[in-house]
């Protein structure tokens, strides 16, 4: 591995949302933690081998933590590997990927979770993080060993795609979290609702002759969850919330003083249900886009605080899984690289502020999580990435790194992208 100079991010807008900081200055990282950020640090602060990186006209932010993400290794290599996910997440300014536990086998054994890490440590350019099944098999019968799980570098449990139907089994498992001070993460689709449903219910479903899943699906889960939350007092975090019903919901428990967080996908908060248009499978995502009313409502709330936390929700499908009728395609899209991207459109439409953006994609999941990035504090990881927000650009599928190329994006016009992405000090991705 080559030396790891020191760098020094020079007359940059830095922006750290951990300190709600915003100043022109100087980044100064070295032996892989963040030195000092000031204004000025000047030629005479720095070591003599310091590597200086002129940012002028640049921002300056902690590298992004994406706490939902489908890495198909093991099992679905095809789809996605560790290695390629982290050159992905790397052009788009990830510098941790949560990676769901939906592998094959399943993340519900210590020693899977060992695989992963160990896998990351030798494949990944940036930080990996194994989420480990709630449930045995993810079939919601009967709990995971949450507490060997979590001995063994799991950060988080969850079933993935998959919702626990059976209150019993979530609330042993919700009540076990909390005895070993975890967190459960969840995903609020009610399947028997959810049905044949392939994307959102009303007119325009109807219109093109498709099945529709109800916003029901999601509010009466996470609305069971809420009460369950209320009985254990355990830490729960809603994996993907789509709709303005959910977030009533999640108002109401936030204001009990209930241990809750949420997530929303950067799809729901960018695209709506008029985006399939002629059956487009690549907005085939679930849970599915909603209308443009439940889209600005996520939006407002992003805004106000009520979502936490603003995802990728990647899920690599190859092209036999896409290249199919809209009902028989496979349901998702990959996001790692264009998460940041396509969130930038809410900022440059004054939709929210830069700062909550990076704060809901960096500070906020490391403060859920317990990881030590999303800040340019002192000595912390320098694990931070440099953003050109005025650069234009055509997303062309064919440059994406991921394996799969199923984005919603494809072809879409952008303003603004990462150019380089520094990991523990190093630089793992620039763009020229």
């Amino acid at each position: 591995m080559t030396e790891r100079r020191p760098i020094l991010l020079a007359n940059a807008r830095i922006l750290d949302p951990s300190r709600d900081l915003d100043i022109e200055g100087d980044l100064l990282l070295a032996d892989g933690i963040v030195r000092e950020a000031k204004r000025g640090i000047g030629a005479a602060g720095v070591p003599e081998n310091t590597e200086v990186i002129d940012c002028r006209g640049k921002v300056v932010a902690p590298g992004l933590i994406d706490m939902r993400a489908f890495v198909g290794e093991p099992g679905a290599e095809y789809r996605e590997t560790i290695a390629t996910a982290s050159q992905a997440a790397a052009a788009g300014g990830v510098t941790t990927i949560v990676c769901q536990p939906d592998t094959s086998p399943v993340i519900d054994d210590p020693a899977i979770v060992d695989f992963i890490l160990r896998r990351a440590r030798d494949t990944a350019i940036v930080h990996v993080q194994p989420m480990a099944a709630l449930s045995k098999g993810m079939r919601g019968e009967e709990m995971a060993e949450i507490g060997l799980l979590k001995a063994a570098g799991a950060i988080a449990f969850t079933d993935g795609a998959n919702s626990v139907t059976n209150a019993q089994v979530m609330r042993r498992a919700l009540t076990y979290a909390r005895d070993f001070d975890a967190i459960l993460v969840h995903h609020t689709e009610d399947p028997d609702l959810v049905g044949e449903g392939v994307m959102n219910e009303g007119e325009f479903a109807a219109r093109l002759g498709l099945t529709g899943v109800p916003t029901a699906a999601e509010t009466i889960m996470l609305e069971r969850d809420m009460r369950l939350v209320a009985l254990t007092g355990s830490r729960y975090h809603a994996a993907s919330l789509t709709c303005a019903e959910a977030l009533d919901v999640l108002r109401r428990a936030k204001e009990q003083g209930l241990k809750v967080t949420a997530s929303a996908s950067i799809n729901h908060l960018t695209l709506n249900e008029i985006d399939v248009g002629p059956y487009r499978t690549f907005l085939k995502l679930s849970p599915p886009l909603r209308a443009e009313s439940d889209r600005n409502a996520l939006v407002s709330a992003l805004a106000a605080g009520l979502i936490d936390v603003v995802m990728s929700d990647h899920n690599p499908q190859d092209v036999e899984g896409k290249r199919l009728p809209f009902a028989e395609a496979s349901a998702g899209a990959i996001g790692l690289e264009t998460m940041l991207a396509a969130g930038l459109r809410l900022v440059h439409g004054g939709n929210v502020t830069l700062m909550t953006l990076l704060k809901a994609m960096s500070t906020t999941p490391a403060e859920i999580l317990s990881l030590p990035g999303g800040t340019l504090r002192p000595g912390s990881p320098a694990d931070v990435i440099v953003l050109d927000l005025e650069a234009p650009w055509v997303l062309d599928p064919a440059e994406l790194k991921s394996k799969c190329k199923n984005t919603p994006f494809d072809e879409a016009r952008l303003q603004g992208r990462v150019v380089r992405t520094i990991v523990a000090g190093r630089t793992v991705y620039e763009y020229v």
